[in-house]
């Protein structure tokens, strides 16, 4: 009984893209997983279904059979695994925060600014606002972004996100004052 995948049967440029595709996975899964591990990407399976997902697409137009596949799936992972590096040029080193080694004591300006007032600090005043004021103010002060990129992120018109952020300062400024104790 011929074997339906086997090289000679998946020569033709012309054969079914599904069983080029069976026949090269089956034929090149543990080559180029070992081929990306072997050149050190962090998380080879995960680049090697990567790899296959390219590839599907081109087999409409790939000549050469399994060996056509065999070039373009190399081809493919070597540029994911160029692409792997230099991501990770890009990409700062993460340090861990180990308070106890911080020799700053001070307190944040929030903290000093809203801290005195509510004994919350400004995560307690901001847990008490809306969700779309909470979120109209990390983007526009905590990250400071500008109308127009707020009103991207947030799905917004311009004039909508000043008024939101108009509404939001002064519910901020409303319950601090009533936790201060101040009408």
């Amino acid at each position: 009984m011929l074997n339906p995948l086997a090289e000679e049967d998946v020569q033709a440029e012309h054969d079914d893209p599904a069983l080029l595709f069976t026949a090269a996975y089956n034929s090149y899964a543990g080559p180029v997983f070992g081929y990306l591990r072997a050149r050190g990407v962090d998380d080879p399976e995960a680049v090697t279904q990567d790899v296959f997902l390219a590839l599907y697409p081109k087999l409409e137009s790939l000549s050469g059979g399994l060996r056509g596949a065999k070039t373009l799936l190399f081809t493919i992972a070597h540029a994911r695994m160029v692409d792997f590096y230099r991501k990770r040029e890009r990409t700062p080193v993460a340090a861990a925060f180990e308070p106890e080694l911080d020799p700053r004591r001070a307190p944040s300006a929030e903290d000093q600014a809203f801290g005195r007032a509510s004994g919350l600090g400004v995560t307690g005043l901001l847990e008490d606002l809306a969700l779309e004021h909470r979120e109209v103010l990390a983007l526009r002060v905590v990250a400071d972004l500008s109308v127009e990129e707020t009103a991207a992120i947030m799905g917004k018109s311009q004039g909508a996100v000043k008024q939101l952020q108009r509404r939001a300062l002064g519910a901020l400024k409303k319950r601090a004052l009533l936790r201060n104790g101040t009408p």
